[in-house]
Order: C-alpha cells, then structure tokens, then sequence
C-alpha cells in the first residue's frame, strides 16, 4: 500500500471520530462557532511543537516560506472556515439533505481546481471512479422520495461549501509543495501548523466581536473541548501529509471511505439499521475506493 493511501484512510478515521465528538460539544451549550474554535485552537500548538521537534530532529535544511506558501495557507485557511460556516447554516434549512449532498461535489471540484490551479489532472479511469464514488455519495445524502427539494439556498450553499472546501484542498496542496525538498512529513507539519494558527486567530477575532464570551466557555469545557481538537490535529496531519504526496483530487476520492466509517460507526454503535439506498452509496463509495487503491497499486 502506498503511503499516501495509508495517511489517507486515517485521517477519514479520525475525522470520523471527531465529528462523533464535536456533534457531543452540542450538549456543552456551545454554538456552532465555539465548536470549531475549538479544533483549531487546541490543534494549533501541538501541530506547531510537532513541526518544532521534527524539524530538530531531521536537521534538514528547511526553504524558507516564501509568499505562495503563506498565499496558500491564508487562502485555504479562510476558505474552509467559510465551508464549514455554510454547512453548519445548511443544518438549518428544510432542504438540509439536499444541499449536504451538493457540499459532496467537492470530490469533483476539486479534480478541476487541482488541474487549473496546479496543473496536476487525473487518470480517466480515476476520474471514472470519482464519479462512481459521486454518485454513492448523492445516494447516501439525498432524501429518500423527494424529489422536487432542490430549492435555491440549500443548493447555493451546498455547491459554494463544496467548492470553498475543494479550494482548500489544493490550497493545502500547494503549500505542501512550496517547501520542497524538505521530507513530506515536516512539510505537511509545518503548513498544518501556519494554517491553525492562522485560523485560530482569525476565528478568535470573530468571536471577540460577534459571540462574546463564547472563548471562555471553550476554555472552561477543555476536557471535552481538548480531545476534538485533538482528534482534529490527528486527522488534518493525515490530510496534510497525503496532500504532501499526491495530487489532492485522488486523496479527497479516496477521502469518501469516511463516509463509509461513519455508516459502520452509526450501524454498530448506534444500532441503526441501512436501508437500500444507505447500502446502494456504500457500495458505489466502496467501489470508488477500491478502483482508486488498485490503480495507485
């Protein structure tokens, strides 16, 4: 198995737990921004002291970062903030489903941008797969026997969530790249470590202003604050550190095996039970998958 599927895998299975975990922080009283605060603000420091102990441990030579990377961190930083901000405000709409399931189209988006922005295209039978994978997904998040729910807003959001998050994933992507030839791992720490700091700040501000108070309750749950953004920092490292050796469009299609954890988690945790549609998307995601696995094989 290569490497870049190894990271991949785990950093669905992190994200996987949390956002069981996150979903908990609901509990706390804590509102939807306060919630991502704290990922990013208990992320940041670790990703930065991790960076920190690599970099003296490898004594490489590191590039200095120049304005792409901090163009890349800054760009993509903003820009999945804002795709999560639209997806939690999709939660609140009636067509909710719906447009969840247009936020799916970044798997598709992303093959674009990766090829407009950085010139990197994929193989016609991975897109073939993407599409599969797509199409697993649309079953998974559309709502059973409606069929007239594509309503502007909810779809709007959905779309722009999906393509600020595909945006993401190249700008991570690129930022990765800038720092080369220092080793993948060290570069995937160091612009983990620039882009939750950076978001830190940025959504500290945005609560200062418009949620005051709301930092102070993050401070004050840290124990059930503290393991999401830890678990944050484990699946972003994954993210990151695939980002750092394939082109993001095969790793955010690969990605959707998240999904395929999040049903088995529901299933088994949960006790819920799949109906045909549910197994219908599992399967065409696990094909995805397994088509992605055996052509980078």
């Amino acid at each position: 198995m290569e490497l870049w599927i190894a990271f991949t895998i785990f950093a669905a299975a992190a994200q996987t737990l949390r956002f069981a975990l996150q979903k908990a922080l609901g509990a706390t009283g804590l509102s939807p921004g306060g919630a991502t605060f704290a990922r990013f603000l208990f992320a940041a420091p670790l990703a930065s002291l991790a960076a920190f102990v690599l970099y003296q441990q490898t004594g490489v030579a590191l590039p200095f970062p120049d304005l792409p990377f901090f163009g890349f961190v800054l760009v993509g930083g903003v820009a999945q903030i804002i795709a999560t901000e639209l997806t939690v405000r999709l939660m609140g709409m009636r067509s909710f489903a719906t447009g969840i399931a247009f936020t799916k189209t970044e798997v598709l988006q992303v093959a674009v941008a990766s090829a407009l922005i950085l010139g990197e295209t994929v193989s016609w039978p991975a897109a073939l797969s993407m599409a599969i994978g797509f199409a697993g997904l649309v079953c998974l998040s559309f709502p059973a026997g409606r069929t007239a729910a594509f309503e502007g807003r909810p779809v709007a959001f959905g779309l722009a969530a999906g393509g600020l998050f595909a945006v993401a994933a190249i700008c991570y992507r690129g930022a990765t790249l800038s720092l080369e030839p220092a080793p993948f791992l060290l570069r995937a720490l160091l612009a983990l470590a620039a882009a939750t700091v950076m978001q830190s700040v940025i959504m500290a501000v945005w609560l200062v202003l418009r949620e005051p108070g709301e930092i102070r309750r993050v401070l004050q749950g840290w124990r059930r604050t503290g393991p999401v953004g830890i678990t944050g920092l484990l699946g972003s490292l994954g993210w990151f550190a695939a980002f750092s050796l394939q082109n993001a469009a095969y790793v955010r299609a690969l990605g959707q095996v998240e999904v395929i954890f999040t049903l088995l988690f529901s299933t088994l945790y949960f006790r819920e039970k799949l109906g045909p549609r549910e197994l219908t998307g599992v399967l065409l995601v696990s094909l995805c998958v397994i088509f992605l696995v055996l052509e980078a094989a």
